[in-house]
């Protein structure tokens, strides 16, 4: 059974641990680039809601899309995924031009507002997911574990708060098996203690391996969780690296992530 690289797409085929703020950096285990973007854009009429994105997302690291709302995110995470059709532009692995097809193997995407599956319990979701894709028992009872669902195993996804939701759909995106996943706001909705947890589940993933490419809207969160990022700005990509490297870019000898986010749109 081929794989599937969104939710949509699953769903037409199926009907107290503290992270430490971290700055940005390149850990020494990214490789080189697992896809490659060039000239994305999307049309909308007479406006451009993205417009010429260009980027690498490399393996094993943790990259993040940063930007205010309205910025182009969602489009262009859709795009990216083929869940958008792209006016223009190209998604590359390996130097070859893939269609959505292919990408669909190469990565997973959840959408921020997804919700499937309302009228089922917690755990019928996830023995779901991980049947589908084959995961095993053990990994599945391993991310349950670490984001802490097995209390709410008996609620149906409809009745969970938005932070229980949100914990939910993180699972569901770890226990698929493509060697990208893409979370869109994967923080929204949650409290402090449960923000910091998700960050050290999401980074066990990525030391192991796994590519993250994560839509996030606040910027602290981004600067604690990312190797790199990709700076979008009015549909277009206004910067793309590390800290310290955007920092070169923006000339400022110094600054946070809003500081150099601030110089360089």
């Amino acid at each position: 059974m081929a794989l599937v690289g969104a939710l949509d797409s699953t769903l037409s085929a199926a009907s107290p641990l503290a992270l430490a703020p971290r700055r940005v950096k390149v850990r020494p285990m990214l490789a080189g680039p697992l896809l490659e973007v060039s000239d994305l854009s999307k049309r909308y009429g007479a406006l451009w809601a993205l417009d010429g994105a260009c980027f690498s997302v490399r393996e094993g690291e943790i990259l993040g899309l940063i930007g205010p709302n309205g910025s182009g995110k969602t489009t262009l995470f859709g795009c990216f995924a083929g869940i958008t059709p792209a006016t223009r532009g190209t998604v590359m692995a390996g130097g070859e031009s893939i269609d959505v097809a292919r990408r669909k193997e190469l990565l997973y995407f959840m959408p921020e507002g997804a919700q499937p599956w309302p009228d089922q319990s917690v755990r019928w979701v996830l023995r779901f997911v991980a049947g589908l894709h084959r995961t095993s028992a053990a990994r599945r009872d391993a991310i349950v574990e670490s984001l802490a669902l097995e209390p709410l195993f008996d609620a149906r996804l409809g009745e969970l708060s938005k932070g229980e939701h949100r914990r939910a759909m993180l699972a569901v995106g770890l226990l698929t098996p493509q060697p990208l996943l893409m979370l869109d706001e994967p923080f929204d909705g949650l409290d402090l203690r449960q923000t910091r947890d998700a960050m050290r589940v999401l980074r066990e993933h990525a030391d192991t391996g796994r590519t993250l490419f994560l839509s996030i809207h606040q910027l602290t969160d981004a600067a604690r969780i990312c190797d790199r990022l990709v700076l979008l700005s009015g549909g277009r990509i206004a910067g793309e690296g590390t800290l310290d490297e955007l920092r070169i870019a923006a000339g400022l000898a110094a600054g946070g992530v809003e500081e150099v986010f601030l110089a360089l749109t």
